[in-house]
Parts: structure tokens; C-alpha cells; sequence
């Protein structure tokens, strides 16, 4: 019998097209107002290196956090069931709905010197709002849904099956989950971490409000560019471009690697 090729149907092609060219043509446009003569001293001056470099520690270190703490909470969700699942999924996803500034207003009112936990926290001599520590918690606040929501969709989709037989031969809970659940989700925690990077990497709404902008303490690179772009637009969009370098360079290895898992 003879089998029927499955193609598309060709209308998807238009609306495709023109989502591309809105995604590409701003970068495009990026591209023709740099002044490549002056690339090199634009994005290697000291400010620029210092909050590409605090950038980069930063959002490493959130992804961390990520991942400490995501993990659990996207293997709570798709693997169990409790009263209240639904209002807390909503609540872990709702940094993906609010505005930046909305979370860093809501940190500033529970870590700041008056706020919730503050208070208690600069009595112990630990002050975190504008601080370093500061930045890193604003980026994890804003990144930490997309690696849950990453990592539960892997989980769901991945089933039970192979859990299932571990415990039948006696696994304990945390064998299973170390030796049998981790390794097939992991090209979803891959992505999910990439994701929380990238997102921790271009965070300013939050940053800017619960940790402020000072240089090489925490003036990342978002707020570098939008500083730049006051006094010197040419040096704000070279910026820009390395930051959407440093983005592509990171997508394009992680999916590399996922491949290759």
C-alpha cells in the first residue's frame, strides 16, 4: 500500500513568514546603527565589562537557585496531588504574568530594610536590597517559572512507567528519583535552565527596583544599555548586540547538547 506523504497546508506559510521577519527585522535594524569602527572601544569600556561580567556571575548563580529549588516544586506538581494544586501552580507561575517591576516592588517589601523578613535579617547584620544578592534574588524570581513549567511538562509527558517498575523491585523514593526519574527529564531541565538563564540574563524591570543600579555591585548589562542610551545610543545598541550574542550562543550550544543526549 502505498503511503501518503504528510505535508502542511501552505496558507501556515504566510503568517510564519511575516512572525519571522517581526522576530528578525528589529535585529536587523540593530545591526545597520552600530558604528562598527567604534564596536571595539564601545563594548570594552570599564562600565561595560564591569555589567557584562556581573551579568554573566549573576545569572549563573540564579540558575543555580533555579534549579535547587524548581526542581522540587515541578516533581511536587506533576507528581502528586494535593488540595490547592491548582491555586499553587498559579501562584509559582504568576512571575510570568506580572510586570518585572510589580516583583521587584514585592521583594523590596519582604527582604528590604522595613519589609516582611527585612527587619529581622538587618538586625542578624544581612541587609540584602541593593545589593548584589539583590540581583541575583530579582533574576531568580522572574526566571524560576520557566524552569518549572519546562520541567513539569517534561515529567507529565514522560509518564510513570520506568518509576513504576524501579519501585517494584524495591527502589526507595529517592533512588528512583536520582537514578530513574532525573536522567529522562533531563533534556527538559536542560531547557528549562537555559530558559531561566536567558531570562535571568535580560531581567531589568525587578533588578532595577529591589537592587538599584550601581556599578560592579548591581548595575547588570540591561541596565547598562538603558543607561547608555541617555547619554550614548551608539554604545546602548552595541550593548544590545552582545547581549543578544552572548543569548544565541547559549540557546544554540544547550539545544546542541540536548541533541546529542
Amino acid at each position: 500500500m502505498r503511503a501518503h506523504r504528510l505535508g502542511l497546508p501552505a496558507w501556515l506559510l504566510v503568517p510564519a513568514v511575516v512572525g519571522g521577519a517581526f522576530v528578525a527585522l528589529p535585529l536587523v535594524a540593530m545591526l545597520t546603527q552600530v558604528r562598527w569602527s567604534r564596536f571595539g572601544a564601545l563594548v570594552t569600556s570599564d562600565s561595560s565589562q564591569a555589567a557584562l561580567l556581573l551579568s554573566l556571575r549573576t545569572s549563573v548563580a540564579s540558575t543555580v537557585l533555579c534549579i535547587l529549588l524548581g526542581v522540587p516544586m515541578a516533581v511536587v506538581l506533576a507528581r502528586s496531588r494535593f488540595p490547592g494544586q491548582a491555586f499553587v501552580r498559579s501562584l509559582v507561575l504568576l512571575p510570568l504574568v506580572l510586570p518585572p517591576v510589580v516583583g521587584g516592588i514585592a521583594l523590596l517589601y519582604t527582604f528590604g530594610r522595613r519589609g516582611l523578613l527585612g527587619h529581622t535579617l538587618d538586625v542578624l547584620g544581612w541587609q540584602v536590597a541593593f545589593s548584589t544578592t539583590a540581583v541575583v534574588m530579582a533574576q531568580t524570581f522572574v526566571a524560576l517559572p520557566f524552569l518549572v513549567v519546562s520541567l513539569e511538562g517534561a515529567l507529565r509527558s514522560s509518564g510513570q512507567r520506568y518509576e513504576e517498575v524501579a519501585a517494584t523491585l524495591g527502589a526507595r523514593p529517592t533512588t528512583v528519583f536520582v537514578r530513574v526519574t532525573l536522567p529522562l527529564v533531563l533534556p527538559g531541565l536542560a531547557s528549562g535552565a537555559v530558559l531561566a538563564f536567558a531570562r535571568a540574563l535580560g531581567e531589568f524591570g525587578a533588578t532595577i527596583t529591589f537592587a538599584g543600579s550601581l556599578q560592579g555591585v548591581t548595575r547588570t548589562l540591561p541596565l547598562e544599555i538603558y543607561l547608555q542610551r541617555e547619554t550614548d545610543p551608539q554604545a546602548a545598541v552595541a550593548l544590545s548586540l552582545v547581549l543578544v550574542a552572548v543569548a544565541t550562543i547559549v540557546i544554540t550550544l544547550t539545544r546542541r547538547s540536548r541533541s546529542a543526549l
